[in-house]
């Protein structure tokens, strides 16, 4: 399964060959038991910028890794920049409100050893939350206010980190993703500069006990081409039960891409603006009743907006009565 590891990520996260390449060795590494045995499986930080998969790539890999997408932890850091908020990871030291209730992050992971574990926006974590996840990736365990050891060694661990965004929006001020992707070296310019911002952001300590830091790519025009139609894809398969065949022009892919693309956010308004121009428009049509099982449903644009063309297929009854 994981000599496949590649291939079947690759399909679903798109543009982001070489996060993927990353994790797929290390995690080969540690299940061959080349690596500390008390140790996570694997431990990284992703860089880069908004919308280009990070989130999605912890979520597909929980799910190809244990078998189910809720084997997902995640942990928002900008809750945890007190000093007081590292007792909620753990629990409430004795004599203290919610002491018997366990720590969110100890808690979540007693009941799911097997899972990735997120950790979003880590730079923002108070330095003693930080002492807590050094722990985790160097002893591959913690104990908890109930004094409970909670083994981490059975999960993945995924730091995502806003680190260096300022270089990343000089470097997509242009205001759309990008035709083609960053040459090598600029890519490798701007890997290096972020990397550096990190050295000055996290210890030494912590860098070292990581198996990789991870940036990603901004995406390209032709990643979000791919993305559209896997979204479109999903809603194919939704209406596959109507009988219903759905064709979109490209005019129609180029639309929600523009619709579903924001600079800001990148890629993650994507699923809403299929959600929205696609999906809620094509309900009505269905419920109209100006769609019916059996039909063909080209999709194109006319004055700014999607529209559907239904017509029987060729050869049927209904298309040789018209």
């Amino acid at each position: 399964k994981l000599l496949k590891m590649e291939e079947e990520l690759r399909s679903r996260v798109i543009g982001q060959d070489e996060a993927v390449i990353a994790i797929s060795k290390a995690l080969r590494r540690s299940r061959a038991d080349l690596k500390d045995p008390r140790r996570p499986i694997g431990s990284f930080i992703f860089l880069g910028p908004t919308g280009v998969g990070k989130t999605f790539l912890a979520q597909t890999l929980a799910e190809f890794m244990f078998g189910d997408r809720d084997a997902l932890i995640q942990i928002d850091m900008s809750e945890y920049m007190e000093k007081f908020t590292a007792s909620r990871l753990i629990g409430s030291p004795p004599g203290y409100v919610g002491y018997e209730e366990g720590g969110q992050l100890s808690e979540a992971v007693r009941r799911r050893p097997y899972s990735v574990v997120l950790f979003d926006e880590v730079e923002k974590a108070h330095p003693d939350v930080m002492h807590l996840l050094l722990q985790i990736l160097e002893d591959g365990k913690i104990t908890d206010s109930l004094g409970r050891k909670i083994d981490f060694r059975n999960t993945i661990i995924i730091m995502t980190s806003n680190v260096g965004a300022e270089i990343l929006r000089r470097q997509t001020t242009m205001g759309f993703a990008a035709t083609k992707p960053l040459g090598e070296h600029e890519f490798e310019e701007m890997r290096d500069r972020l990397l550096e911002e990190a050295k000055k952001v996290f210890k030494p300590e912590f860098i070292n006990r990581l198996d990789d830091i991870i940036v990603f790519h901004q995406l390209t025009k032709a990643d979000l081409m791919q993305i559209v139609e896997l979204e479109v894809a999903k809603v194919l398969r939704r209406v596959k039960a109507k009988e219903v065949h759905i064709e979109l022009e490209q005019s129609a892919k180029e639309f929600l891409i523009e619709k579903g693309y924001d600079p800001q956010y990148g890629a993650r308004p994507m699923r809403r603006a299929v959600e929205r121009y696609l999906e809620d428009p094509f309900a009505e049509e269905l419920l109209r009743g100006n769609v019916k099982g059996g039909d063909v449903v080209h999709v194109g644009v006319n004055n700014g907006k999607l529209v559907f063309t239904a017509a029987a297929p060729a050869g049927s009854e209904a298309a040789s009565a018209s």
